[in-house]
């Protein structure tokens, strides 16, 4: 069957279409996003501007009607933290239902992080053992660990690159380079709320595997020398401490103008790198642990992976 999963976080809107049978491997047949950087369309009153609103709405109805072309038997919508922290938020996803006829699902900090493990155990397989899961989203930050397909700790925090870049490196959006001091800020604020964060982690015990997922870690590890993208999803690719120890001291010197003009970043996320590379630090860090593994599949797979579950047992 194709399935169509519409993943609408603080970033982007981005479409996913898949042919999908349980026990198979997913195949993405259709990929498509609009950089609408929602977060930065909240307000001081924590409200979804009405140009946020508009982009919202033009995206979803686009996305839908490519669901459609692409012959979809079920479309997936969800949104991640912009949305579901806005105060807002549910008279605007009335709208975008009323409008569109997409029903835009919130999902939980806590239901990202089980999404997202499911999805990279599955990739890994049993022989990783204990899995412990990094993500960086453009609002948030989640960790899960655990022995099976449920995660026995998940957590969110609000970390993400995009948040941490409105909130300590603004000059880092117009083009310039991180201010040194407010980046030393950053670095105390994250190891601060990862503290007990990484405890609870710690406590669950001792991962056989590390693997983070998200764009912001494959960036890092390309720009720390992994392999590109095209090189194909299977080739192995790692992001060690010291690789993001020599990241950090080259993109906290160096204009995201600049830096959006290297191979394997993306322009429009360009900015966002510094404060991601500050917060994996942190979270590597946290949880003691000397590199991570990357993996390609995150929230949306696991989004599919569950829906194909739950038609199995139904």
């Amino acid at each position: 069957m194709r399935l169509g999963v519409l993943d609408v976080g603080s970033n982007t809107v981005h479409l996913l279409v898949v042919h999908a049978l349980r026990g198979a491997h997913p195949t993405p047949m259709h990929d498509d996003r609009s950089v609408l950087r929602l977060a930065e369309h909240v307000g001081e009153d924590g409200r979804l501007s009405k140009v946020g609103e508009k982009a919202l709405l033009s995206a979803v109805q686009r996305a839908r009607q490519q669901a459609e072309e692409q012959r979809c038997e079920q479309l997936l919508a969800f949104v991640t933290s912009a949305i579901r922290e806005a105060e807002n938020g549910a008279a605007v996803l009335r709208r975008v239902r009323e409008q569109t006829g997409v029903d835009l699902q919130v999902l939980t900090g806590e239901d990202e992080a089980r999404l997202t493990f499911l999805a990279v155990r599955r990739w890994f397989g049993w022989s990783a053992g204990r899995l412990l899961v990094l993500d960086i989203g453009g609002g948030s930050l989640e960790l899960a660990t655990g022995l099976d397909e449920e995660p026995d700790v998940a957590l969110s925090v609000p970390l993400g690159a995009g948040r941490m870049t409105r909130r300590y490196l603004p000059e880092a959006e117009g083009g310039g380079r991180p201010d040194l001091a407010a980046l030393e800020q950053l670095q105390q604020h994250v190891d601060e709320t990862l503290a007990p964060v990484g405890a609870k982690l710690r406590a669950a015990g001792v991962p056989d595997c590390v693997a983070a997922t998200s764009k912001t870690f494959r960036t890092l590890a390309r720009l720390a020398g992994a392999a590109p993208s095209g090189a194909g999803l299977r080739v192995p690719r790692e992001l060690t401490v010291t690789g993001l120890a020599q990241v950090i001291g080259f993109v906290s010197r160096i204009e995201s103008a600049a830096l959006a003009e290297l191979q394997g970043v993306s322009p429009q996320r360009a900015h966002q790198v510094p404060a991601g590379a500050v917060v994996a630090q942190a979270a590597m860090r946290a949880v003691d642990v000397p590199f991570v593994r990357i993996c390609p599949w995150a929230l949306r797979e696991g989004v599919i992976l569950r829906r194909l579950d739950q038609l199995e047992g139904a």
